[in-house]
């Protein structure tokens, strides 16, 4: 067993989601092949509807997309986003007194950076709610989720803290996959609504802004991977299970029964919260391993004998049907 500490995936990202952002590309006339080359995201995994690639990969692709059209919104609003928008929004917005100005700010920057999407904030009681109007047609999930992670990532950052949503209302029609969605943002989606809001706690917009110049460029030098990975609901279950499954590597995981002991809980809370959440505590196992699995296929030039190791499996062609079955596609097919 190799002594050096597993390093877990920071997590992956649907293929429904890559083809989205390829749509967008494709309208615009961008080369699909060569797009896809440059980031290392081969037709066979596009062509896979169980495939996944890693958040840095996702990121390699949303920054190559940005960079072709000079449009950091993918072309989704009449009017480009042009590069550089977003940074310039993000360093403004460390003057703001606390979260209600710095969300106003976001809202005003956008309102009059894009035309198809317009903006406003009120509280209503013991709830904020971010209202978007359509000045045409409904546009698809990922335009919506693409505007809601610039607002929901910046404010996730400005504070500190993850800004916990409540609610999602959306006129658009529900996507093919909306798993991703639901993690990065809130259980509580729903489509063909009349109308597009957000909804979550109003002491929110009470909090005071906790980033500097120097936490700015930490933040800008990774970013899109931080609207991406970071902020995570934490308070779910899953996300407690799930971080306590990586502190430790695979063949050191307990079994549900020593699990529930250490939560104080029975097994049955804990399959039942978990379903409740659409997991398992196997699923969160096979997605852990799953995750890290593609991140060491696409980073490392580690052989499969040693990912198989590192992974906890019997032999490397155990490891080989679990990943095509959690995959649709062999190892092989990221290794290439």
């Amino acid at each position: 067993m190799n002594d050096q500490p597993l390093k877990y995936s920071k997590g992956t990202i649907s293929i429904a989601l890559v083809r989205e952002a390829l749509n967008t590309a494709q309208n615009k006339n961008l080369d699909l092949a060569s797009l896809m080359q440059k980031v290392g995201i081969s037709s066979e995994l596009i062509q896979s509807e169980k495939s996944r690639i890693s958040v840095s990969v996702f990121a390699q692709l949303w920054t190559e997309i940005a960079d072709q059209m000079n449009d950091e919104f993918f072309a989704m609003d009449s009017h480009a986003m042009r590069r550089g928008s977003f940074q310039l929004l993000s360093k403004m917005l460390m003057q703001a007194e606390n979260v209600k100005v710095a969300l106003s700010q976001i809202l005003q920057f956008l309102n009059a950076i894009l035309d198809d999407f317009s903006s406003t904030l009120f509280v209503e009681e013991n709830y904020a709610y971010i209202v978007i109007y359509d000045r045409q047609k409904p546009k698809a999930m990922f335009a919506y989720a693409t505007y809601l992670m610039l607002i929901h990532g910046l404010i996730c950052w400005l504070s500190g803290q993850r800004l916990i949503i409540n609610k999602i209302q959306l006129r658009c029609a529900a996507p093919q996959e909306d798993h991703d969605y639901k993690v990065r943002f809130c259980e509580n989606i729903q489509y063909n609504s009349n109308e597009n809001y957000i909804q979550f706690d109003a002491n929110y917009l009470k909090i005071a802004i906790k980033q500097d110049q120097k936490s700015w460029y930490e933040f800008i030098r990774n970013t899109p991977e931080n609207l991406l990975v970071r902020f995570k609901n934490p308070h779910a279950l899953s996300s407690i299970i799930r971080k306590s499954l990586m502190q430790c590597p695979p063949e050191q995981w307990l079994e549900l029964n020593v699990l529930a002991q250490q939560l104080n809980m029975s097994e049955a809370t804990i399959q039942r919260r978990l379903k409740n959440e659409a997991t398992s505590y196997q699923q969160l196992k096979n997605e852990i391993r799953r995750d890290t699995a593609i991140e060491l296929l696409t980073t490392t030039k580690k052989t499969l004998q040693e990912i198989s190791n590192e992974l906890f499996f019997q032999d490397p062609s155990a490891f080989h049907r679990a990943f095509k079955k959690w995959t649709g596609v062999s190892p092989g097919s990221y290794r290439d």
